[in-house]
């Protein structure tokens, strides 16, 4: 009975989190429910279905905990627990910390530093390549990140927004700064995979209020801005596409690789992935300056250069296209450079906006329908059936074929 008793609190707990801004839907395999075994005791899921998206004070969470927790001060025992092993985000604000669920991504996977196994790898693999999570993904209104790009590509660029430019963003934050390593790659490389663009671990940054909330679990080390803006000029040489939150005060930065992260991964093996994704530029080439070498094809990290024609030219895919500005700053001829999209996205201005919308706006049943309808018409139209490889694993390391 105590079994059953168990598997309840993680049912309940699913389906809690499946009722948040960004859904956690059920699957065949039942990874989903190993992935909160993983992070949560039974009695901690209990406690966790008593937070939502939104942080609250410890005061607003206790009032509904009543009866699964002895008192206020065990709460805080548990859900401080709870947070250092990545389940949900604390932050301070005012003086009070308030804690708040965390989506799987971007959330309780990024927090799994230092907890990860090869069975959580394994069951996180099979669970994100369900339909169900794809379509709950694919599915939000608006992205939780977007894609800006690297400072070098906007030289002579006279009207950037600042939350299209990555040093303004660390420029206008009011910190703290905290850098961590890339989950993506420590994944990529128990899986076999090592990254082929960087050797370098620390790439990721976080600002802010989620600065805050990494340095409260312990899972990243503060530095100051000058430092921030050096590793973002490091991991510009390198080659690794800028993904901030999508909000114009950004609370972190990505920076992300082809070959490991799991965004653009799921990027490449869309058809039509513009249509789910939010940037405001594209790679223009200059065919007269260009002389075929394909260096902006090496560079690219989402597959949207390729050389055509007689003689050889560089193409860009506008579909694909997420205008980093990897291509522009690489091309010896400078043959390439950045246009704005001719329709801008501007993001809104905090995450608690970002999921206040996503939460008003999520797709209900016929919605994710007609999603299917988009991707199989996308995928025909284009000749690009990629998208089965999402659900079609590798046997031995469990990365899409």
């Amino acid at each position: 009975m105590a079994h059953g008793k168990d598997q309840q609190a993680y049912l309940k707990l699913r389906r809690h989190l499946d009722r948040q801004a960004v859904g956690f839907p059920s699957s065949r395999s039942g990874a989903e429910i190993r992935i909160l075994k993983h992070i949560f005791t039974p009695l901690e899921a209990e406690v966790a279905t008593s937070l939502s998206f939104r942080f609250e004070p410890l005061e607003a969470i206790f009032s509904r905990a009543q009866g699964k927790v002895a008192d206020f001060d065990e709460l805080a025992r548990m859900l401080d627990g709870v947070m250092k092993k990545g389940g949900i985000e604390a932050r301070t604000i005012g003086d009070t910390r308030h804690y708040c669920l965390a989506p799987l991504v971007v959330g309780m996977y990024e927090f799994q530093l230092d907890r990860l196994t090869p069975e959580f790898v394994h069951d996180f693999s099979e669970y994100t390549s369900n339909l169900n999570f794809g379509l709950e993904f694919l599915g939000t209104s608006l992205p939780q990140m977007r894609t800006i790009p690297v400072s070098r590509s906007l030289k002579g660029k006279s009207h950037v927004s600042p939350y299209d430019e990555a040093c303004a963003l660390v420029n206008d934050s009011r910190g703290p700064f905290v850098i961590m390593r890339c989950i993506c790659r420590e994944k990529a490389s128990m899986q076999g995979n090592p990254c082929q663009v960087t050797g370098r671990e620390e790439t990721c940054l976080a600002m802010a209020g989620s600065a805050e909330s990494i340095l409260l679990s312990g899972k990243g080390r503060e530095i100051d801005r000058e430092e921030t803006l050096a590793i973002l000029r490091e991991n510009e040489r390198e080659g690794l596409v800028f993904q901030p939150s999508n909000t114009a005060k950004a609370e972190f930065i990505c920076s992300c690789c082809g070959c490991c992260c799991g965004m653009l991964s799921i990027h490449k093996h869309l058809p039509r992935p513009l249509d789910f994704w939010a940037a405001n530029y594209h790679a223009s080439v200059n065919l007269e300056a260009c002389n075929g070498c394909g260096t902006c094809g090496d560079r690219c990290q989402v597959d949207a250069v390729q050389l055509a024609g007689k003689p050889a030219r560089a193409e860009v895919n506008r579909a694909r296209c997420i205008g980093c500005g990897l291509c522009v700053t690489t091309c010896p001829r400078e043959a390439i450079e950045l246009c704005e999209n001719s329709v801008r996205v501007d993001p809104p201005k905090t995450r608690e906006e970002l999921y206040d919308i996503i939460f008003r706006q999520r797709k209900g049943p016929l919605g994710k329908l007609r999603l299917v309808g988009k991707l199989l018409k996308d995928a025909v139209s284009s000749r690009d059936f990629r998208l089965v490889g999402i659900q079609k694993r590798h046997p031995q390391n469990g990365r899409p074929d």
